[in-house]
């Protein structure tokens, strides 16, 4: 079944290949072409195509459609950016200026009717009418960063941040344009989805403006008899097949720990203390390097950037998984390949090869047919190993944060506090200890002691000294404290987080062994037990179809088959096997991983087949905290 990323990488190709079915372009040579891009389409495709997959479709120059660009004569151009003012004006110069013999122009987002016809206006101006060959609009507005997650913006993506969207002086015409780009992103993950969803999302919230637009757009294209992109011919039924799928909207306002959670997977950690974003991370070229050499000497680590991406085996296999266990794999990808290493440099010898005598090349018995395989193997070998180095240098970086941050003592922490545990030390006493973490990670672990634990105001005034004194921004707090205000009566209700705690299990077994590149002592080996977080909860509620007594009971329940709009809930309803869960607000790769090992624990029963998570933007804890810092500014300004 094609996932999503599927769909938009076949939607992209397409494009590619001068929006001709893809069947015959395999067979034929590919036609010479240009990619003109914004940042936008740029952010869209880097994610989804590699660089020598462009050559291999034909695409000889991808360029930035703002940069200075020189003519190229009988080469098509292939446009592929956003129908904003700024962009249509830089095509209708390029117009003016002859730049290309043949134009397609293809758009992001559908190109408004006066737009079109101001770009109409601009070609008959340049007199080259005949060169634009084609207009597509491509409803392809979003992010695909794995088979099931997409984002909506990368770039100037704090204009559909958390931020944007609670701000105390968010004019009404604002929040509009907010909604409105998010429901048009949306309404583009399902044309390429081919499948019109069943919404369901909570009162009184951002999610319902988002959910009411977005039922309105996707019943008028259903019953536009011209325009229906949803009537698919026989041959492309959509993704989701017979069943429709569900559409759980939420806000990011139902889980504020989630985002500052310290965290222990491979990939949520290279979000946290990397920056992670659009599938890669820039780290030193030699983590292991000492710093203070760097800071004698005046010079600078050289960086380089890895990218992570469903072609890298080992990434696929570990990002879930928690870093000791991601620590260890390492080290036996390196085991295996420094044996494979040993079999070829045996073969050399036993076959009088290591002073290339021509002896060697004489002895023609099955040694050959071992040393054709070898020879066969090196480029495998050779990826291997570049992989192997990459993700040493990525852990090794990871690992030297978790050490001067103490991030493992954090995490364990936090999952006691959402676990309702005993902690062993008082909080106000950690958070004084000078050795642990930086000020962020304190301010992290308390606003979640805060949304978890019932506080009293003196406790608060003492911890509020105690952040103060070393060194933390307490601008977070008075957005916390209304934000807890007003959520009183739903945490009081709710067990929300049921943080599962962790057990620490005896130090890493294989890592302590002496050839070891990462050496671990002094982190602890946190294993943690199984637990879903308040999205995942409420979309395993969801979907099941669960009433009576449970939160989700006054979810609306939105169809946009039906000819006239109804909130109301159907009585006997089958559970849904497919879901795409989108945050309004900011999503992060914790939730993400907390659905992907839902759907796993699911899948013996089948009853859940496939998940798909999104979110306007994607947001570390770093970039979450000073988004509550500006909030609780404005609080404290008025």
């Amino acid at each position: 079944m094609a996932t999503l990323k599927d769909r938009q990488i076949n939607a992209i190709k397409q494009m590619l290949n001068l929006n001709q079915p893809l069947a015959k372009a395999i067979s034929a040579e590919p036609v010479w072409k240009l990619l003109i891009y914004d940042r936008t389409g740029q952010d869209i495709i880097s994610p989804l195509i590699s660089i020598r997959e462009l050559r291999e479709m034909g695409i000889t120059l991808h360029i930035q459609l703002h940069s200075d660009r020189d003519s190229i004569p009988d080469v098509p151009a292939i446009y592929f950016c956003a129908p904003t003012e700024e962009n249509l004006g830089r095509i209708a110069q390029d117009f003016q200026n002859g730049l290309y013999d043949v134009y397609h122009l293809n758009f992001i987002a559908p190109i408004s009717r006066q737009k079109l016809e101001d770009l109409a206006a601009a070609a008959l101006q340049a007199g080259c009418v005949a060169n634009i060959h084609k207009v597509y609009d491509q409803y392809l507005n979003f992010i695909t960063l794995e088979d099931d997650m997409f984002v909506l913006k990368h770039q100037n993506s704090d204009a559909l941040s958390y931020y944007a969207i609670n701000r105390a002086n968010t004019q009404d015409v604002e929040m509009e344009c907010i909604m409105d780009s998010i429901v048009d992103s949306l309404f583009a993950v399902f044309v390429t989805l081919g499948t019109v969803p069943i919404i369901r999302c909570p009162k009184n919230s951002a999610a319902e403006m988002v959910a009411r637009k977005l039922e309105k757009k996707l019943r008028e294209n259903l019953w536009d008899a011209r325009n229906n992109l949803f009537h698919m011919d026989a041959t492309q039924t959509g993704a989701f097949s017979f069943q429709r799928p569900l559409l759980v909207l939420l806000d990011r306002s139902i889980d504020m720990a989630t985002p500052l959670h310290h965290t222990w997977t491979y990939q949520a950690l290279a979000h946290d203390v990397l920056e992670l974003a659009l599938n890669r991370v820039v780290v030193e070229e030699d983590p292991a390097a000492d710093q203070q050499q760097y800071a004698a000497t005046g010079a600078k680590p050289k960086m380089k950037a890895c990218d992570l991406d469903s072609r890298d085996r080992f990434w696929c296999t570990h990002k879930g998984s928690p870093f000791p266990t991601v620590a260890e794999a390492i080290q036996e990808e390196l085991e295996q390949y420094r044996s494979s290493e040993e079999e070829i440099k045996k073969l050399k010898t036993t076959m009088g090869i290591d002073g290339e005598s021509d002896v060697a090349f004489s002895m023609v018995n099955d040694n050959t047919a071992k040393l054709t395989n070898a020879v066969n193997s090196l480029p495998q070998l050779l990826e291997k190993k570049r992989l192997i180095d990459m993700h040493t240098k990525i852990a090794t970086s990871i690992l030297n944060y978790i050490k001067s941050r103490r991030l493992d003592s954090f995490f364990e922490l936090e999952e006691k506090i959402m676990s309702k545990q005993a902690l062993d030390r008082a909080l106000s006493e950690l958070l004084k200890d000078p050795e642990f973490g930086l000020p962020e990670d304190k301010m992290r672990l308390f606003i979640i002691y805060f949304i978890c634990s019932n506080v009293s105001d003196a406790e608060f005034k003492r911890v509020e000294e105690s952040l103060k004194e070393c060194g933390c921004d307490l601008s977070p707090l008075p957005y916390i404290q209304r934000w807890r205000s007003i959520m009183k009566s739903t945490l009081a209700n709710s067990n929300q987080y049921e943080g599962s705690g962790t057990k620490t299990v005896s130090m890493f077994s294989k890592l302590v062994s002496q050839g070891s590149s990462f050496v671990m002592e002094g982190v602890k080996n946190l294993v943690v037990k199984r637990h879903n977080l308040p999205v995942t909860k409420i979309t395993e509620q969801l979907m099941e179809c669960r009433s009576g007594g449970s939160e989700v009971d006054d979810y609306l329940y939105l169809d946009p088959k039906l000819l006239k709009g109804n909130d109301v809930l159907p009585k006997n309803r089958a559970p849904f096997q497919d879901a795409i869960v989108f945050v309004v607000g900011g999503g992060n790769y914790i939730e993400y991983q907390n659905l992907v090992d839902f759907i796993k624990s699911k899948q013996s029963t089948n009853s859940i087949r496939r998940i798909i998570y999104g979110a306007s933007t994607l947001t570390n804890a770093k970039q979450f905290l000073k988004q509550l810092s500006l909030l609780g500014q404005e609080i404290t300004s008025v």
